[in-house]
């Protein structure tokens, strides 16, 4: 016995390998790590997908459980990804199943279920024998082409079938749906957003490589939960957008309600994501029995799955209903916080990524499905035509072929011979040429055939350019992404509060249109645009500011809250000032010294002020201009980009000769019009292109002649070369008229121009040009701060000789300031009345203004016929 034992020991021990236990337990532990990691917990970068979830979908497809097709047993779908795909529990792929039919779980849905798969307070789904599902038709997108070579394929755990490595998702799963699960040394708990919102992120992503994330922040706003809630605080949430790793603070949305008897109830109308509601209820319950909370009488879980979530909260009489909710953030779920940890696989290993990394995957993805399935497409449409081609060759002969075939004593010899016979036809058409139906021969089936080869021609025309044209293959991209927004985008449900430390004042702050006053004295103000409604021509006004006796509303403009406004002064500097930093004041107020505001030096003041929406935008700012000219007639032309960097002190903007000051500026797209006008009633045109480019510091060139020391410019014009406005000119005694701008011929720069108003003693000199269409309104400020809002509309269309109509009644001692115009017409027809304010010789303006309508309106258009024949040009 002994002797036949130790051969077989020896033998054993020849077979045993000694190995270090620490190192091998260390290659094994990677080693399973790396396949939990890879192959369980963490999604793909590119689909959005687990293992499990991109199998269950796959076999979803392959059984044809589209979103038009009839219902089929879960167990069926369970048995089919268990026995092909995914070699582990049954409970695992339903539990996993079950969760994409959850509309609580998923902001959208990617299985569409029917029978009962749980609710939000706890209860579990019914068993895989009694539900039934089908794909969602969003997921149906995540599908697309995958039957074109858009993606790789590996075998299974047997090598007996072949699976997707990875989805050719259209919509960009992982971001809008997010994802949790616990590796291996890691986890990841990516957030689910709005995929609206998403979508546009990408877009302007593929429109713009070097986007920002906070840039992206404009579109991708925060996450977005199925079950709603209010997202509390917006730090972590930043932080989890440009580093990957962040914190979200999630509240439910509560209401206080008041019922007959007089109590208050509290109901919590959505809970935080995952929250379970009956958890909830009983957890209330327990802090109200353990007096953590005073306050509560009674606490019940009403939620149903037609009307969705109320938890309703009575209170004791003497509750305060703001304290009991602050207690229930403080105690509860109904306050929770989700750390987001955006770790997602990509080039197979693990990665944490922001929110720039997590849409460029996306998009490099699509770039990469596009490419594979267009080379596809051609492909295939190359081997169908060159089929075609086939056809038309043996159509073209085909008595001869006919002959040829009857006279083969068997299909290889047929096919041989078609091959040889001359006609340029290979195996593949020989082949097909043999297959071909009779009644492909009949003249009708030959067209069809010629039509069905040019279109693909065509087709592979397209293809080829699409495969060499990168520009296209993103235009494709972005094409189907605004499809699935526009078929499946939603509003988002989880609201957005900022906290007190992160709030800006922009955000608070309402954008509306507002009038902005400056008075000669440096006075500034912003009031409401609707507080100024329209007059008749020939009316009175309203107070528009109240001044000092010596000061006067010099400035007058329309801009939007949000906007920035450019200040240019009359020594040549520029400033900033968003609108809504300007105080807002009354219609009759004063508004405040403008040096408050910015570091204007005490002898310069404003001259002239330019709204821009956006000087972030560098699309923009990179295509726009700012043309600035003086009251000598000097023109000069800037890169707006020179002042889209704001500063505390101020840049120069021109270089002002002396004797010289800065009257106008505006913002021009390069290819404008240019209008200057002289107080003595000439105007100039030429072309913007007629004036170089120079840098902030140059003087300028020369706009138009100004001969007279008594002259001065006294306005500019910027207009679009095709544009249908008309030029609008006033007198300082309050004449005014529009002409058309055709009517002013094309000039050279630096000349004379010609005769815009007739300038009289009647008229006063003319002190306010502007481009204007009928439905605008016109704003008129006097010296006396007496202003009118009319509608251009009723002002006449005269020819450039005349003098004009009469637009306001100005006292003898007054004149007009400054002229503006308002985008639109509120109440056109109205006079203002505003009794009470006193005009200057002691009547309300109510008074003054129902007695102008019937008097100097007639009397104007007098006027205006008088001076209709006087035709003269400079």
């Amino acid at each position: 016995m002994e002797e036949n034992l130790e051969p077989q020991g020896t033998q054993d021990n020849n077979r045993i390998i000694p190995v270090n236990i620490e190192e091998q337990m260390k290659t094994a532990y990677i080693d399973y790590s790396m396949s939990v990691i890879v192959g369980r917990a963490l999604p793909d970068v590119r689909d959005g997908l687990k293992p499990v979830h991109r199998r269950i979908l796959f076999a979803m497809n392959e059984l044809g459980l589209n979103a038009h097709k009839p219902y089929k047993k879960s167990a069926r779908v369970v048995g089919e990804v268990l026995g092909k795909y995914h070699p582990h529990g049954d409970s695992s792929v339903y539990d996993a199943m079950v969760r994409m039919a959850q509309d609580w779980s998923m902001r959208y849905m990617m299985v569409d279920g029917q029978g009962n798969f749980g609710n939000q307070d706890g209860d579990g789904p019914a068993a895989m024998r009694y539900t039934e599902v089908r794909l969602h038709k969003l997921a149906e997108h995540m599908l697309d082409d995958i039957e074109k070579d858009t993606v790789d394929f590996q075998l299974n755990f047997d090598d007996s079938e072949k699976e997707p490595v990875v989805l050719p998702s259209r919509i960009p799963q992982l971001l809008i749906n997010g994802s949790s699960g616990i590796a291996v040394g890691m986890a990841t708990n990516v957030m689910p957003h709005n995929l609206s919102e998403v979508i546009d992120g990408c877009v302007a992503y593929i429109n713009n490589n070097e986007i920002t994330i906070d840039e992206l922040m404009e579109h991708v706003k925060a996450p977005d939960f199925p079950t709603g809630g209010i997202i509390y605080g917006m730090e972590g949430i930043k932080a989890g957008m440009h580093t990957g790793r962040g914190r979200v603070v999630l509240r439910g949305k509560v209401r206080v309600d008041t019922k007959p008897s007089g109590r208050e109830q509290i109901v919590i109308s959505e809970v935080p994501y995952q929250v379970n509601r009956d958890a909830l209820t009983n957890r209330i319950g327990e802090l109200v029995n353990n007096k953590v909370i005073d306050g509560i009488a009674h606490v019940n879980n009403e939620s149903n799955n037609k009307e969705g979530t109320r938890v309703v909260i009575d209170l004791k009489r003497d509750a305060i209903a703001s304290v009991v909710i602050n207690q229930l953030y403080k105690n509860t779920d109904l306050q929770t916080s989700y750390g987001i940890n955006n770790v997602a696989i990509t080039k197979g290993r693990p990665r944490v990524m922001n929110l720039k990394d997590l849409i460029s995957e996306f998009v490099e993805f699509r770039h990469e499905v596009v490419v594979r399935r267009t080379k596809y497409e051609l492909k295939e449409a190359e081997k169908r035509a060159h089929i075609l081609q086939g056809y038309l060759i043996a159509l073209d002969h085909l008595d001869e072929v006919i002959r040829l075939i009857r006279n083969s004593p068997t299909p290889d010899v047929a096919k041989d011979n078609l091959i040889n016979a001359g006609w340029g036809i290979d195996e593949i058409q020989a082949k097909a040429i043999l297959e071909l139906r009779l009644q492909r021969l009949t003249g009708m089936e030959r067209e069809k055939i010629k039509a069905e080869y040019d279109e693909l021609m065509a087709l592979i025309t397209h293809l080829k350019e699409v495969l060499a044209n990168e520009g296209m293959r993103f235009d494709i991209i972005k094409k189907e992404l605004i499809e699935i927004k526009d078929k499946f985008g939603d509003a988002r449900k989880s609201e957005i509060t900022f906290l007190d430390n992160e709030v800006s004042i922009k955000d608070l702050i309402k954008e509306e249109d507002v009038i902005i006053t400056i008075s000669h004295l440096g006075y500034i103000k912003r009031t409401p645009a609707d507080e100024y409604r329209a007059q008749r021509r020939g009316g009175r006004g309203v107070m528009g500011g109240k001044t000092r006796d010596e000061d006067y509303i010099e400035h007058l403009f329309v801009a939007s809250t949000h906007h920035t406004l450019l200040f240019f002064t009359e020594k040549g500097r520029c400033y900033w000032l968003n609108a809504y930093q300007i105080p807002e004041g009354e219609k009759t107020g004063k508004g405040r010294a403008i040096q408050n505001l910015m570091q204007l030096p005490p002898d310069d003041k404003i001259r002239a002020i330019i709204d821009v929406q956006d000087l972030k935008n560098e699309e923009f700012v990179a295509s726009h201009n700012i043309v600035l000219c003086t009251k000598k007639g000097i023109i000069k032309k800037t890169a707006l980009a020179d002042f889209s960097r704001p500063r505390q002190t101020g840049v120069n903007a021109i270089t002002i000769n002396e004797g010289d000051q800065l009257l106008e500026a505006k913002m021009t797209d390069g290819k404008s019009e240019i209008m200057m006008a002289v107080k003595s009633g000439r105007a100039i045109r030429f072309s913007e292109e007629k004036v170089r480019p120079t840098g902030r510091g140059a003087i300028g060139v020369g706009g138009i002649e100004v001969d007279d020391e008594q002259d001065e410019v006294i306005g500019l014009i910027c207009l679009a070369a095709d544009t249908d406005k008309s030029v609008l000119v006033v007198s300082e005694k309050g004449y005014g008229k529009r002409t058309k701008v055709e009517e002013y011929r094309f000039t050279n720069r630096g000349g004379k121009g010609v005769k815009t108003i007739n300038v009289t003693e009647k008229t006063g000199s003319l002190v306010g040009l502007l481009d204007v269409d009928a439905t605008q309104d016109l704003l008129i400020t006097c010296k006396s701060g007496i202003t009118i809002r009319m509608p251009i509309s009723g002002i006449s269309e005269l020819g450039r000789a005349t003098q004009g109509v009469k637009l306001i009644r100005i006292e003898e001692d007054d004149q007009i300031a400054a002229i503006s115009k308002v985008d639109e017409q509120e109440g056109a027809d109205e006079p203002e009345a505003t009794a009470g304010t006193d005009a200057p010789d002691g009547s309300t303006d109510e008074q003054l203004s129902n007695a102008t309508e019937s008097g100097d309106a007639a009397s104007s258009e007098n006027e205006a016929g008088e001076n209709n024949g006087e035709k003269s040009e400079n």
